[in-house]
């Protein structure tokens, strides 16, 4: 556990889109930081002309950490940087502590809980709202499970790239509470895109759908995102790729199966994001996915934009 007097060091694994400004914001504040990005090296470049170091492994970056930050896409490559032959339990000291702030599975997530804490290592979950601008920003939304004691440990250096922080419950707990986020999310995504499809066969307008319900009580951040992409056709409104969102409701419907509730509603959206998938255009971002709808009704939404301009 780091010395109160001083400030821990801090590694981060994942600097991609979320990552890269989370952990410029924790270098700003002053931290000693280690990162290991992926194959992309322009934000790794980018930490390491402000001041951080880069680390050969996991394993090297547990033997220099305090806390340890992961931001990767799933549950399998978390488990893979935490077991692995060079991972953070191959090189972790009494003490460490690894803040997952992907969106994971929680049986995942408690699993490997366990197991780390029989090497004197604590776990904590905590995932991430919003997105890469406010990542950038400092002020995305953090959901924090783990004990207290742990919690009053990791809040200083959470507040440096969160707005906001609620702390959930025990470990696992906040991955439990960004699926159901998650559910809500790509429901709206699957929602709006059947909206968009079903206006535009009987002679409504993306843009009317767009000023009709942007302007009532039914309008969100999220409405207004997906819609500058269906109207405005800005591919970098909502920067979330349709295989993060399929991996997410994909784990709603494991709770809800572990759980033993009926989920009628999560299975039949996890079937617009797997189609998608499944076609090869994973890849595409979640408001692209009215494209998808629109195209198994016969229609081109991009000209249906166009015919409303007139």
């Amino acid at each position: 556990m780091p010395d109160k007097n001083t400030k821990p060091v801090i590694g981060f694994i994942g600097v991609g889109y979320m990552g890269h400004g989370m952990a410029k914001n924790i270098r700003n504040a002053g931290y000693e930081l280690w990162i290991k990005g992926n194959v992309n090296r322009t934000p790794v470049d980018s930490l390491l002309a402000m001041g951080a170091h880069e680390a050969t492994s996991a394993k090297d970056m547990a033997a220099k950490c305090d806390i340890i930050h992961i931001c990767l896409s799933n549950s399998p490559m978390v488990e893979a940087v935490i077991r692995g032959e060079d991972g953070i339990l191959a090189g972790a000291r009494p003490g460490l502590i690894v803040i997952d702030t992907s969106t994971a599975d929680p049986t995942s997530t408690t699993t490997l809980a366990a197991e780390m804490a029989a090497q004197g290592v604590t776990m904590v979950d905590a995932p991430l709202g919003r997105t890469p601008k406010e990542a950038e920003a400092g002020t995305l939304d953090a959901m924090v499970g783990c004990d207290d004691e742990t919690f009053a440990i990791v809040s200083p250096v959470i507040d440096c790239w969160a707005g906001t922080i609620n702390h959930i419950g025990p470990v696992g707990s906040a991955h439990k509470m960004k699926l159901l986020m998650n559910f809500i999310a790509m429901g709206y995504g699957a929602l709006y895109s059947e909206v968009v499809a079903l206006g535009a066969k009987v002679g409504i307008s993306p843009q009317t759908v767009r000023t009709v319900i942007g302007g009532s009580r039914m309008n969100n951040g999220f409405f207004e995102t997906f819609m500058q992409y269906v109207v405005d056709r800005d591919r970098d409104a909502h920067k979330f790729s349709i295989t993060n969102a399929s991996k997410d409701i994909r784990y709603v419907n494991n709770m809800a199966s572990d759980a033993g509730v009926v989920g009628m509603l999560a299975a039949s959206i996890k079937h617009y994001y797997t189609h998608v998938e499944a076609i090869g255009h994973g890849d595409d971002y979640v408001p692209m996915l009215s494209d998808h709808v629109a195209a198994l009704n016969g229609l081109d939404l991009a000209q249906e934009v166009k015919k409303g301009a007139k």
